[in-house]
């Protein structure tokens, strides 16, 4: 059984890591490369960081974060926001990023997930998901609604259908974010998250809701997921990264060990 991982994201706006509740109500935390730093060397397996204005601003991603980012953490980084096209995938690799995520241009633009994975591998190309629960009807079957734009704009694609399509596509590996748990910190979106899981043959990662280290094993055991992405546990100094994997490995939860 390959291990399970830990990966903290960090949302990013005007060089400042931000957090808010089911993506409102943001405030900043502090510099984003500090942070990272902190978090590599406190045990975390990969980081994730979203410029989550760039798309909406029609800017691209900060390059220069991304490299300075780079130089201090020897961990695998994935980057979102500001990903208008294959260039700009190319930008960030070069800048010392292992992997580049989509979000909202992969739905107006499907086939920019088969450019990328052409163009660099799968194991590269991220699909960022933004899930929101809704009553099941014909065109969302799974009752599971794609919303993209932050939050902000409902799509009416079903997500089940939409993973299955973007695997597909050749994407590597899905973060699935749900609307109604981001921030909470009352547990991930269990069902969901079971369900793409079992409905895709690609990694899975869980995002949204995490609070507890209870959280974690659950969405690891009962959810199936192949990581757990964390954000206000480790922001807000109530945890850290190797005391929550070690909670969750003295449970039985294979976990990868600490890089070095």
């Amino acid at each position: 059984m390959l291990s399970k991982r830990l990966i903290i994201c960090l949302d990013v706006r005007d060089r400042m890591t931000t957090k808010g509740v089911k993506f409102k109500g943001n405030v900043d935390l502090g510099d984003p490369v500090e942070m990272a730093e902190r978090y590599y060397h406190d045990g975390v397996d990969e980081l994730v960081f979203y410029d989550i204005t760039a798309s909406a601003e029609g800017r691209p991603i900060d390059i220069d974060m991304v490299r300075e980012v780079a130089e201090r953490i020897f961990i695998p980084f994935s980057v979102g926001g500001g990903i208008r096209n294959v260039d700009d995938m190319r930008r960030v690799l070069l800048a010392g990023a292992e992997k580049v995520s989509v979000n909202s241009l992969a739905v107006r633009n499907p086939e920019i997930i088969a450019e990328g994975a052409r163009a660099f591998g799968s194991q590269c190309i991220v699909l960022g998901m933004d899930a929101l629960k809704v009553p099941e009807t014909d065109s969302v079957p799974s009752g599971y609604e794609i919303v993209v734009k932050g939050g902000r704009e409902r799509t009416g694609i079903d997500a089940m259908e939409w993973a299955k399509k973007a695997e597909e596509l050749g994407v590597g590996e899905i973060c699935l974010n749900s609307i109604d748990a981001d921030g909470t910190k009352e547990g991930y979106e269990l069902n969901i998250t079971s369900m793409m899981s079992e409905a895709v043959g690609i990694p899975v990662i869980a995002s949204g809701g995490a609070g507890t280290e209870d959280h974690i094993y659950d969405v690891l055991t009962e959810g199936k997921a192949d990581a757990a992405l964390i954000a206000s546990m480790v922001h807000f100094g109530t945890h850290t990264c190797q005391g929550i994997k070690d909670a969750v490995s003295s449970r039985g939860v294979r976990m990868r060990m600490k890089w070095s």
